[in-house]
């Protein structure tokens, strides 16, 4: 006889899964593991209250997202500062996004200037730490530098292309958090409103060559140096 779940288990099941994986998110974002720590199934079930089963569910799908690594035979582990990863994601988005960003002030209207000018006020005016959530940039501010980012590149129309920086942005996003620790001369306000004027002035030289470099800064950041205070970054 065929044993069957029964439809709310399953549904249980699914939204402790949810849980786990955003307390584990929020945790890995916030600094609570340290780059390279093993994060081990049966101590975060422990911890949760939950399966073990999910657990590893949750700690999949942040493999996915580049939060964790999965370790042959060692388990899962947050990624270090040191992993290749990084840089190839960098050079990916140096690739990638500068050409977005000349197609999108080629073909972007006057309608995807409002939205670049809203979003980069946005961020400008969103306070990027706040003491409730850690030492790491707070959640909103995260949030709104993603939106200027993307609808910077928006106006070139090509949703592949999004998409690719969408992927890309979430892989990148740990490494975010960590270079604005390491770079304490950045100033990513300034480069911010670098790349908002260079594209509202159609300047795409300026614009591809700004964004090119604001994206090799936040690599650079997680070159083995001396940890210091946290400042805005790419």
């Amino acid at each position: 006889m065929t044993q069957t779940t029964h439809p709310s288990a399953s549904a249980g099941k699914q939204m402790l899964s949810e849980q786990v994986y955003t307390h584990l998110r929020e945790a890995i974002m916030r600094g609570n593991h340290a780059p390279g720590n093993s994060l081990k199934p049966q101590e975060l079930a422990k911890e949760q209250g939950v399966s073990l089963a999910v657990v590893r569910e949750a700690l999949v799908r942040l493999v996915g997202e580049g939060l964790a690594d999965r370790l042959p035979n060692r388990g899962f582990a947050v990624p270090a500062f040191s992993d290749h990863r990084w840089q190839e994601i960098a050079e990916a988005r140096r690739s990638i996004e500068p050409v977005m960003l000349r197609m999108s002030i080629e073909r972007g209207d006057i309608d995807w200037e409002a939205r670049v000018r809203a979003a980069h006020h946005r961020l400008a005016r969103t306070p990027a730490y706040v003491a409730e959530e850690g030492e790491h940039y707070s959640g909103t501010w995260a949030e709104a530098h993603r939106v200027f980012h993307r609808t910077l590149l928006e106006g070139c129309g090509n949703l592949v292309l999004l998409e690719t920086f969408d992927r890309m942005w979430t892989a990148s996003e740990l490494a975010r958090r960590w270079s604005a620790h390491r770079n304490p001369d950045r100033d990513g306000a300034l480069e911010h409103r670098r790349l908002e004027e260079a594209a509202l002035a159609r300047d795409a030289d300026t614009a591809a060559g700004v964004l090119t470099e604001h994206l090799t800064q936040t690599a650079a950041g997680l070159t083995d140096c001396p940890h210091h205070e946290p400042t805005d970054e790419a």
